[in-house]
């Protein structure tokens, strides 16, 4: 255990120099794990010249929004925000496997510009080790634009950003993880406003259960699937007769619980061959 706490303490010391050497950094900040412990790391060492670019479109909830805005406030952060309406992006709508390659090129070109614009000339975002195990197409985008992704380059895992965050006090160290709005879908199916709007509706009512890490499938027009944590089972049984009448409300006339719980990227259902395609 202690060896285990030294080399994570040694990676955050890494990440501190990371930032000394750059002498300024925009992160793009979206108010989760990763991306609040980079940006608090980022604003300890830099002080005004670092800055958070967070990002405002139907593809993230309200609620996040709101947090990500409060944290900067709280904690004096420069904060930019720009709005983004993803579709206006070519071929976002349509869904491909590579829609979150075609999402995030754009959107970080945007947030590479107005970072630039403010004389930051290092940008960065959050993702961090266990995300080079899931078919993250995005990433690809990312190098591209020359993106910073400082949490992969010193080697920190999900848990050990947790496990500093909490020593920090930072609010979100036991914060659910997020994924973008559009991840609900299936791939090839077409995302909507109003699709968006109505994931978004069950997901807020089904958090108000005290769940802890939700994600609502749209699987066709009017077919969806819950995925939870398995301890949460009980709370969705709980309140099944609240969730199918809320979700028939909104023409939804099917409503299945995942058995094999909540688990990131499980709408990645297609060959190994597609995703080499892709990445060809």
């Amino acid at each position: 255990m202690l060896e285990m706490q030294e080399k994570t303490q040694n990676k955050y010391r890494k990440l501190k120099e990371y930032f000394e050497q750059k002498g300024n950094a925009a992160i793009a900040f979206s108010g989760g794990v990763d991306s609040t412990f980079l940006l608090k790391v980022a604003f300890e060492v830099l002080g005004k010249n670092a800055l958070a670019v967070t990002f405002c479109s139907v593809l993230i909830s309200e609620r996040e929004l709101a947090q990500a805005i409060a944290f900067c406030k709280n904690n004096n952060i420069p904060q930019i925000i720009i709005d983004v309406d993803p579709f206006q992006i070519e071929g976002f709508s349509q869904n491909p496997i590579n829609r979150c390659y075609i999402c995030k090129k754009s959107i970080f070109s945007k947030i590479k510009e107005v970072s630039l614009e403010n004389g930051f000339t290092t940008v960065c975002e959050g993702s961090n080790m266990d995300d080079t195990k899931d078919y993250r197409p995005g990433m690809k985008a990312i190098k591209e634009l020359d993106i910073k992704s400082p949490l992969q380059e010193c080697q920190l895992y999900k848990s050990e950003i947790r496990e500093l965050s909490h020593s920090m006090d930072l609010p979100t160290w036991s914060k659910p993880s997020l994924a973008c709005l559009a991840t609900r879908f299936v791939y090839g199916h077409t995302i909507t406003k109003e699709k968006l709007s109505l994931i978004d509706s069950i997901e807020g009512l089904l958090l108000g259960f005290g769940l802890y890490q939700v994600r609502v499938r749209l699987l066709d027009e009017d077919s969806i699937r819950i995925e939870v944590l398995p301890e949460d089972f009980e709370k969705i049984l709980k309140n099944r007769e609240e969730i199918i009448s809320f979700a028939k409300d909104k023409n939804v006339n099917y409503v299945s619980l995942d058995l094999e719980g909540y688990r990131s990227g499980s709408m990645n259902n297609f060959t190994e061959i597609e995703k080499k395609d892709f990445y060809k």
